[in-house]
C-alpha cells in the first residue's frame, strides 16, 4: 500500500534524524527524501515546523506501540491453553526483542536529540517503554502457573523487560550483542529465568 505525503515525511524525517542527527537534518533533506522538491516547501503544507515532524514521528510510535502491546496480549491469550509454558515464555521474549528492534531509527533519535525535548522524552516513556512493562506484568498475572507466586510483578518486569530492551540497545549502541550471547542463548536464559519464579510444589506431608 502507497504512503500519502504526510506518512512519507514523517518516516524519512525519522530515518534522517537518526542517521545524521536533528540539527544536521534541513528541512530541505527531508523534503527531497519524501519525494518533493527540495526547498519549495511543501513540507510546510503538512507540518508548521521540523519540530512538529518529529513530534508527530514520537506520537505515531507510541499510539502504535499500544495498539501493538494490545494485539500480542490478545494473541498470547488464545494460545495458552495449546502451548506450554516455555514456548509461551520464549514467545513473549522475541515479541520484546522485535519490537525494540522495530524501533531502532526511534532510539538512535531518543538517545542522540532529545535531551532537548523533555515534552518528547516523556512521550517515548510512558507510550513506549511503560506498555511494554505493564504489559509483562499483565500477562505473568494471567498464567495459571503463576497464579500462586505471591511476587513483585512490577519490580520483575523491571528486570526481565529491562534485559530485553538492553540486549536490542546494547547492538544499536556498542554494535556487538552483550556478552557475544546470540539471541537463542539470550532467549532460553530469559525463559530458564522466568521459569525460576513459579511457585516451589507445596512439600509432601
Amino acid at each position: 500500500m502507497s504512503r500519502s505525503t504526510r506518512e512519507r515525511i514523517v518516516d524519512e524525517a525519522l530515518r534522517l534524524f537518526a542517521e545524521r542527527g536533528y540539527s544536521a537534518t534541513s528541512v530541505a533533506e527531508i523534503e527531497a527524501a519524501s519525494g518533493l522538491s527540495p526547498g519549495a516547501g511543501g513540507l510546510y503544507r503538512h507540518f508548521k515546523s521540523k519540530y512538529e515532524v518529529l513530534a508527530a514521528a514520537i506520537n505515531e510510535h507510541a499510539s502504535r506501540t499500544r495498539i501493538q502491546v494490545a494485539e500480542s496480549l490478545a494473541e498470547l491469550s488464545a494460545m495458552e491453553s495449546s502451548v506450554d509454558l516455555e514456548e509461551r515464555l520464549a514467545h513473549v521474549c522475541r515479541a520484546g526483542l522485535a519490537k525494540v528492534r522495530e524501533e531502532s531509527e526511534l532510539t538512535r533519535v531518543f538517545f542522540r536529540d532529545l535531551s532537548q525535548f523533555p515534552e518528547l522524552v516523556e512521550v517515548v516513556r510512558e507510550g513506549l517503554l511503560q506498555p511494554m512493562f505493564d504489559a509483562i506484568v499483565s500477562w505473568f498475572r494471567a498464567q495459571p502457573e503463576y497464579r500462586d507466586a505471591e511476587l513483585d510483578w512490577t519490580g520483575i518486569a523491571a528486570v526481565l523487560g529491562g534485559s530485553v530492551v538492553h540486549y536490542r540497545l546494547f547492538q544499536e549502541t556498542i554494535g556487538e550483542l552483550p556478552g557475544h550471547a546470540e539471541k537463542d542463548q539470550f532467549v532460553s536464559a530469559w525463559v530458564r529465568l522466568a521459569l525460576g519464579l513459579l511457585p516451589s510444589p507445596a512439600p509432601v506431608s
